[in-house]
C-alpha cells in the first residue's frame, strides 16, 4: 500500500522533502520494468520493423489500414486500456506505471500519438468522471480496441481559451436528448474514432459541459486528414456536429463542470508528454551515441571531439533531471490517490483530486520535458549532419514529431502562465499553500547568505543553492505582486520569467534528491552514482544561469530605485558562482554514455 504523501502540490517551494518519501526511477519493480520493455519491444517489432523509410512516409489517410492493423495488435496486448480498471477489461496500472508505459511509447513515433490518445485523453474522461453505467457501456470497447476514442475540445476560435467555444447542446422539448451543433478541430484519432468526448455549452451556459457522443448517433461528419509538419501517421481531423441527438444520460459529469474536467484531464496529459519526452530523449541519445562512435572524421570517431561530447552531455543531463521529476510526481499522485481512498473518497473523486493536487508540477514538467525533447531532436540532426537532414536516417522525422509537444496539452507559454496562476490561487484564494511556512524559510535563506555556504555534507552546497532558487522565486514574486497587484496577470513576460525560476527549483531539487537517495543505498553502483551526481550538479550549474537571466529580466521589467538595488543585491548573493568545471563534467558524462552505448542505467 502506498505511503501517505508528505508534500502537497506546490509545497516543495518552502518545505524540504524527506528523502524516504521521494520515489526515484531506480525503485521501479521488475514487473514495472517489464511493462516498459513490452511496449518498447512492440514498437521495435511493429513500427521500426517497417523500416525507417516506410515509417517516415506513413500517412494517416493513405495508410489508414496499416495503422489500424498495428492499433489492433496493440489492443490485443492490452495497450489500449492500461489505465482502466480491471473490472472493465483494463490493465489497472497505477499512475506511475502508466507514465512508464508512456515513456515506452515514444519509440513509436506517430503511432505513439495514436495509442497515447486512446489510453489518456480519449478514455480518461469516462474512466474518471463517468457513472457506473457509462463506464460499463463504453470502457470495455475502448480497452479492446473495438472502439477508437477522441477528445474534442479545441475549436477554430477557441484554442487556449477553450471556454469560449461555440459548440452548443440544447435539451429537446421531450427532455430526453440534447441536440448538438458545432465544430471541433485538431481532433487526434478523429478519423477512426467511434466514441467522442465532446465539450459544449448547454443552452446559454457560460461554462462548458461534457458529453459522450457515439458516431452512430448520426449527424457527425469529418473533415479531411490534416497535412501536418509531423506525427503524419496519426489521424487528425475536424469534426462537425449537425443536430446530433445525444441521450440525456450521456452527459458526462456535472453540467457546467466541463472546463474543470478538461483542465484536469490535461494535467494528466501534460506529465505524460514529459514522460514521452523521457522516452524520446533516451531513444535520441542512444542513436546519437551509436552514430558518434561509428562516424569517422579526421581519422577518428567524432565521439572523441569535445563539441560532440558537449552535446551528448547536455542531452543526458536534461534527460536525467526531467526523468527524476516525472517519476517523483507520478508516485506522489499514486500516494495521494491512496490517501483519498482511505479517507472515504469515491474512486472517481480520488482519481480526479490526486491529479489536480499536482497541477503545478505537471505544467512545469510538460514545459521542460517538451523543450528538452525538442532540443534533443535538434542536436541529433546537428550531430548526424547532412545525414540527419536526410529522411534516410529517420532523425529529421523524430525532430518533426517532437515539435508538437510544445503546442498540445496547452502551449508552453500557457503552461508557464498556468504554473504561476495556480500558485497564486493556492496561496491567496484557496489558502492550500501555507505562506506562513515561507515567512521563516525565506529570511533564513537570506541571512544564511551573508556567510559562506557551509557545505553540510554530501551535496550540502547544492541543496543550499536549491533553497536559494526557491527563495528568489518567493521574494521576486511577492515583490512583483505587491507592486503590480492584479495587473501582474497582464505582464505575461514577467509571469513567464517567474515560472522559469519556479521550474528550475523543482526539477533541480528532484535530480539532487534522486542522487542523495542513491548515495544512502549501499547497493548503488559507484560508477553510476558518480555520473548521476555529475549530471545533477551540471543541471544545477545551468539552472543557475537560467534563473539569473529570468530574475534579472523580471526585476528590470517592473522595479525601480531602491527596490531594484535591493533585489539585485539579494540575487547576486543568493545566486553566487557555483564552482564546477562544466567542460570537464560534460565530457565525463558523455564518456560514460559512450562507454555504456547510451542511457543504459
Amino acid at each position: 500500500m502506498a505511503a501517505k504523501s508528505k508534500l502537497t502540490g506546490g509545497a516543495f517551494l518552502f518545505k524540504n522533502a524527506d528523502i524516504a518519501d521521494v520515489f526515484i526511477p531506480e525503485e521501479f519493480t521488475e514487473d514495472q520494468k517489464m511493462v516498459l520493455q513490452s511496449v518498447k519491444d512492440f514498437m521495435l517489432k511493429e513500427v521500426h520493423g517497417l523500416g525507417i523509410a516506410r515509417v517516415a512516409s506513413l500517412d494517416a489517410e493513405k495508410d489508414k489500414e496499416l495503422v489500424m492493423e498495428i492499433f489492433k495488435k496493440a489492443a490485443a496486448l492490452g495497450f489500449c486500456g492500461v489505465s482502466v480498471e480491471e473490472k472493465y477489461g483494463g490493465g489497472g496500472l497505477d499512475f506511475n506505471t502508466a507514465l512508464l508505459f508512456t515513456e515506452g511509447l515514444a519509440g513509436g513515433f506517430s503511432f505513439a500519438t495514436t495509442i497515447g490518445c486512446q489510453t489518456s485523453i480519449g478514455s480518461l474522461p469516462i474512466a474518471w468522471y463517468g457513472t457506473e453505467e457509462q463506464k460499463t457501456k463504453y470502457l470495455p470497447g475502448i480497452v479492446s480496441g473495438e472502439k477508437g476514442c477522441s477528445y474534442c475540445l479545441t475549436e477554430p476560435s477557441a484554442g487556449s481559451d477553450a471556454n469560449s467555444g461555440k459548440t452548443q447542446a440544447v435539451l429537446n422539448a421531450e427532455g430526453t436528448h440534447y441536440i448538438m451543433n458545432g465544430q471541433k478541430m485538431w481532433i487526434t484519432n478523429g478519423g477512426f474514432a467511434e466514441i467522442f468526448t465532446v465539450f459544449a455549452k448547454i443552452d446559454n451556459d457560460e461554462k462548458l459541459s461534457a458529453f459522450i457522443v457515439e458516431k452512430d448517433f448520426g449527424g457527425i461528419s469529418l473533415g479531411k486528414e490534416e497535412k501536418k509538419m509531423g506525427i503524419k501517421a496519426s489521424s487528425t481531423v475536424q469534426v462537425f456536429f449537425n443536430n446530433v441527438k445525444i441521450p440525456k444520460e450521456n452527459l458526462l459529469g456535472e453540467r457546467g463542470k466541463g472546463f474543470n474536467m478538461a483542465l484536469n484531464i490535461l494535467n494528466s496529459g501534460r506529465i505524460k508528454i514529459a514522460a514521452g519526452g523521457v522516452g524520446g530523449m533516451k531513444f535520441g541519445l542512444d542513436k546519437t551515441v551509436e552514430y558518434c562512435k561509428t562516424r569517422v572524421q579526421f581519422n577518428k570517431p567524432i565521439a572523441e571531439f569535445g563539441a560532440m561530447k558537449q552535446k551528448l552531455g547536455i542531452i543526458a543531463t536534461n534527460l536525467f533531471a526531467i526523468e527524476s521529476g516525472v517519476y517523483r510526481i507520478g508516485a506522489d499522485v499514486d500516494k495521494k490517490r491512496e490517501e483519498l481512498l482511505k479517507s472515504g473518497s469515491s474512486g472517481n473523486d480520488a482519481e480526479i483530486n490526486s491529479m489536480r493536487e499536482y497541477a503545478i508540477e505537471c505544467a512545469i514538467l510538460k514545459v521542460l520535458g517538451s523543450e528538452a525533447m525538442c532540443n534533443t531532436g535538434d542536436e541529433a540532426i546537428q550531430i548526424f549532419g547532412g545525414m540527419g537532414y536526410s529522411m534516410e536516417t529517420g532523425v529529421e522525422m523524430a525532430y518533426r514529431d517532437a515539435r508538437i509537444t510544445k503546442i498540445y496539452e496547452g502551449t508552453n507559454e500557457i503552461n508557464r502562465m498556468l504554473t504561476l496562476a495556480e500558485f497564486y490561487k493556492r496561496a491567496f484564494v484557496t489558502k492550500e499553500l501555507k505562506l506562513k511556512d515561507a515567512q521563516s524559510f525565506v529570511p533564513a535563506a537570506i541571512l544564511k547568505n551573508y556567510i559562506p555556504f557551509t557545505g553540510g555534507g554530501f551535496l550540502g552546497t547544492e541543496f543550499e543553492f536549491v533553497n536559494n532558487l526557491k527563495s528568489i522565486f518567493l521574494i521576486i514574486t511577492g515583490a512583483a505582486g505587491a507592486k503590480l497587484k492584479e495587473k501582474l496577470v497582464d505582464e505575461q513576460e514577467i509571469v513567464m520569467n517567474l515560472a522559469d525560476i519556479l521550474s528550475m527549483a523543482f526539477v533541480t531539487e528532484s535530480a539532487l534528491l534522486r542522487v542523495k537517495k542513491l548515495s544512502e543505498n549501499p547497493n548503488t553502483n559507484k560508477a553510476e552514482l558518480e555520473v548521476k551526481t555529475k549530471m545533477a550538479q551540471l543541471y544545477l550549474y545551468d539552472a543557475l544561469d537560467t534563473v539569473r537571466k529570468s530574475a534579472n529580466n523580471a526585476i528590470d521589467s517592473y522595479a525601480k530605485g531602491a527596490e531594484k538595488i535591493l533585489l539585485k543585491g539579494l540575487m547576486r548573493r543568493m545566486l553566487r558562482t557555483y564552482h564546477i568545471n562544466p567542460k570537464d563534467v560534460r565530457r565525463q558524462v558523455a564518456d560514460f554514455m559512450l562507454k555504456q552505448n547510451g542511457y543504459n542505467f
